[in-house]
């Protein structure tokens, strides 16, 4: 096939090119070309195009022509504020995607959506795929992703001819996305020596539950797709459930009880005064993020994700105690001295763009 990838050089789509047969003629659109002699990404053709931009839908049209099928990655989800907001990549730039889509006469949509979509869950029960996707109010992310799949809906309703497949994902992590969950995540003053070490505090809530998928599993199921010609909504998890004590655990630290008003009102001050990246909204989305069932994709593609959710965990930890990275801007290593690190730090004001 001709495969059409945009977001190509981030952590779902770097592990895609690894997962995608090399007898496929890929060509992939990013804001940031990465290292294009480097594997996975030196076989791809690729284009430098900002999605968001103003009449990037034409750009897009001219990429996505003799496709036979589009895959839609490309979103901003903890942007700096040197970086395009997130309103600019993700709901114009899906809407240039899916103009460019029909204007260039493609049959085949993948687009990538999250669990993050859905409303709140019951607290020990996974949800299929009917789940209401409203969001969750509090988290920015949440609402982004509830309003793609509302986008999604209105085109596949104008457009029928379109064959449409979207995948729910939850957490993301591969050991070759660490620089990535870094400048996320992590306070740059904080030793990476610490991360998974006994000795690392790991404040928790108790009622706190995650679920966790590995890029590569994410990447064969959007294989599976485009092989099979599949359609419709995918939710995509470990089959593990990580409780608080448990996601401790694969962190390597020992949980310190507290309760989430204590954790979300430090991350708050910390994160207002760009001491750490994390804001607080995505304390709440941890919270609420409804547990998803994945029957539907283990039986329509045969799916059999490899990793467990604590396995998929810890080998992100591993990469974060390394410095591990990719030959791409996204998931560049941020193994960085102290002092350039230090000067990560803001005076009084937060390194990334607001999450709530």
């Amino acid at each position: 096939m001709r495969i059409a990838i945009t977001g190509a050089s981030g952590n779902i789509g770097t592990a895609l090119l690894r997962a995608l047969d090399r007898g496929h003629e890929v060509i992939t659109v990013a804001r940031r070309l990465p290292d294009r002699y480097a594997e996975p990404y030196s076989w791809a053709q690729w284009r430098a195009l900002d999605i968001g931009e103003p009449g990037a839908d034409q750009e897009l049209r001219e990429v996505f022509t003799g496709a036979d099928a589009v895959v839609h990655l490309a979103w901003a989800i903890s942007p700096e504020w040197s970086d395009p907001s997130m309103v600019r990549t993700n709901e114009d730039g899906t809407r240039n995607v899916l103009q460019a889509v029909t204007s260039a006469g493609v049959r085949r949509l993948v687009c990538a959506s999250s669990v993050a979509a859905y409303a709140p869950g019951p607290p020990e029960e996974k949800v299929t795929e009917d789940w209401p996707c409203s969001g969750i109010e509090s988290s920015a992310y949440s609402r982004s992703k509830a309003l793609l799949e509302t986008a999604l809906d209105v085109f596949s309703s104008r457009h029928p001819e379109v064959a449409l497949a979207r995948i729910r994902p939850c957490a993301v992590l591969q050991r070759l996305a660490a620089g990535e969950f870094t400048r996320w995540l992590l306070a740059p003053l904080l030793p990476p020596g610490l991360i998974g070490g006994r000795y690392l505090p790991v404040p928790l809530w108790e009622s706190l539950r995650a679920q966790a998928v590995h890029a590569d599993d994410v990447a064969e199921a959007i294989r599976l797709i485009l092989d099979r010609q599949a359609v419709g909504p995918f939710n995509l998890a470990a089959e593990d459930v990580l409780h608080a004590s448990e996601l401790a655990q694969a962190l390597g630290g020992t949980r310190v009880p507290t309760t989430k008003p204590v954790v979300r009102a430090v991350a708050q001050l910390s994160w207002l005064a760009g001491l750490q990246p994390l804001h607080p909204g995505w304390l709440e989305l941890a919270d609420q993020a409804a547990l998803v069932d994945t029957t539907r994709a283990r039986t329509v593609l045969g799916w059999q994700p490899r990793y467990r959710a604590a396995e998929a965990l810890r080998d992100l930890i591993e990469g974060l105690r390394r410095g591990d990275g990719e030959s791409s801007a996204p998931l560049a290593s941020a193994r960085t001295g102290l002092l350039h690190r230090a000067r990560a730090l803001t005076r009084g004001r937060p390194t990334h763009q607001s999450q709530a």
